[in-house]
């Protein structure tokens, strides 16, 4: 978990050393030096930095991906306005920040993201931002949730272009479809399941 919010990075390797970088939240020194020393240690090679969304507290350490590796972030289309406004939400929190790279490229509902051996599938998941997208591994039933669906909760949709409905029907018609044993990863908090929100989360009722 990384900066102010608690954000969750996720670093997605197989067998060839090929990576992937989901959200870097790494927001002062110590912590881009932690990931970069995970990344390092296990002798990834980083291939793609995406962002489930444009959020600051998701794309806070873009910068520092794209001076140490190269990358340039892949994030939807819809969520590139949220992703140029990170200089002023800064400011508005009184944070600290680097302005985002522009992305090098867009990803859309039904692509597939491939490094290595591996193929993630995108999905359009938007309501907590008008772009924000999950990730789908299905060999290993693994969804990268970003800010889309919680432990027990759901995004918030209080944010400029959020939309509660919009938000509810993303996960009706996108998540709730995959089976019961789909780990949720999400952007906040601890891991969760499709089968178990399905039963116990009270914003699906």
């Amino acid at each position: 978990m990384f900066g102010p919010f608690q954000e969750n990075t996720y670093v997605l390797s197989d067998s060839t050393k090929e990576c992937v970088i989901i959200d870097p939240g790494c927001y002062d020194e110590e912590e881009r030096k932690a990931l970069a020393d995970y990344i390092s240690g296990q002798g990834l090679k980083p291939l793609l930095l995406l962002n489930t969304h444009g959020h600051i507290d998701h794309v806070v350490g873009n910068k520092f991906i794209f001076e140490k590796y190269g990358l340039q972030p892949l994030i939807h289309q819809e969520d590139l306005i949220t992703l140029r406004s990170l200089m002023a939400v800064a400011k508005l929190y009184n944070l600290n920040a680097e302005a985002s790279p522009d992305p090098s490229g867009f990803l859309t509902e039904g692509e597939e993201v491939k490094f290595g051996n591996t193929s993630l599938s995108v999905l359009f998941t938007p309501g907590h931002s008008p772009g924000s997208i999950c990730f789908v591994y299905a060999p290993e039933k693994i969804v990268i949730g970003g800010d889309v669906l919680f432990y027990g909760s759901i995004g918030r949709t209080d944010l400029p272009g959020g939309n509660h409905q919009t938000l509810l029907s993303s996960i009706h018609t996108k998540l709730m479809p995959l089976e019961d044993d789909y780990k949720v990863y999400s952007g906040h908090g601890p891991v969760t399941s499709i089968g178990n929100e399905r039963k116990t989360n009270p914003f699906l009722k």
